[in-house]
């Protein structure tokens, strides 16, 4: 397609041509877990979904196929979603056999159909691990997450005037890696995708946020013993190094983490007072 020099003098038209080069219609075989509830045995079932536009996000998709099953008087597939924005992890889909789907550093909402081509089958499941048993279909209970933060407990902080920025001096290399760490959404992609379901990237997240912090101090000994024997508690799977929770986490938090965490619990647990 060739633009003369009065076609590159309107934005609209160059962006309009190029979403018409690049924008198409698919349709696709969806196969979709249904399960009534956590005592449901469960299965796949398929449907056909058409016109499915590239543009469209996966979640877009699955509100395309609620609406036609509502219409055809058929229940709709429970799944969870809130922001659509890739930042609150409700979105949790296993995707072809990987969680969030197939695109890296990147989450169910994020993920568009121009992903997958005309034609193709697309295989939808919940987390699978024992301590995110399922509500219904997609759905997962991940309240064990919320347990492990709360495990944690508060952060003890003076709550009287303000204190100057330049007060807390903090080293620039663990204030990069703190923030980096408090990137974790809690969406159990980590969970999801190692063969143990251990959570300990996700654990590491929230202890290794605070912990290079000098705000999380005070309580830095209770609060990674206390989230770690919750963790335990819940029945999460040991670490055994594999990588994959890293390799599919939406915010690409690093492994490195746990290596911290685990540093931490053994500090605390030696020098912790009894």
């Amino acid at each position: 397609m060739n633009f003369d020099f009065f076609d590159f003098l309107n934005f609209d038209l160059i962006n309009d041509n190029l979403y018409r080069m690049e924008h198409y219609n698919m349709n696709l075989t969806v196969k979709v877990w249904r399960q009534k509830n956590s005592k449901d045995k469960g299965g796949f079932v398929s449907y056909q979904v058409k016109d499915i536009s590239s543009e469209m996000s996966f979640l877009e998709m699955i509100d395309v196929l609620n609406e036609q099953l509502i219409v055809e008087g058929a229940e709709p597939i429970a799944f969870d979603h809130d922001c659509r924005e890739g930042i609150c992890g409700q979105c949790s889909l296993y995707i072809n056999g990987k969680p969030h789907g197939p695109w890296m550093a990147n989450t169910t909402c994020q993920l568009h159909m121009r992903a997958f081509k005309d034609g193709d089958t697309v295989v939808v499941e919940p987390w699978r691990a024992g301590a995110f048993p399922v509500i219904k279909d997609l759905m997962v209970d991940r309240s064990a997450f919320d347990r492990i933060i709360q495990a944690g407990g508060y952060i003890s902080v003076n709550t009287g005037n303000a204190v100057d920025g330049n007060s807390l001096p903090i080293n620039k290399d663990h204030a990069d890696a703190s923030f980096a760490a408090a990137m974790c959404i809690g969406c159990g992609a980590c969970v999801a995708a190692c063969k143990n379901s251990s959570a300990m990237l996700f654990l590491s997240a929230k202890v290794a946020h605070l912990a290079l912090l000098p705000q999380g101090e005070p309580e830095r000994k209770s609060r990674v013993l206390n989230m770690v024997a919750q963790m335990d508690k819940e029945g999460f799977g040991a670490c055994t190094n594999t990588g994959a929770c890293e390799a599919t986490c939406p915010k690409e938090i690093s492994i490195s983490n746990i290596a911290r965490l685990n540093k931490e619990y053994i500090f605390s647990s030696l020098t912790a007072d009894k």
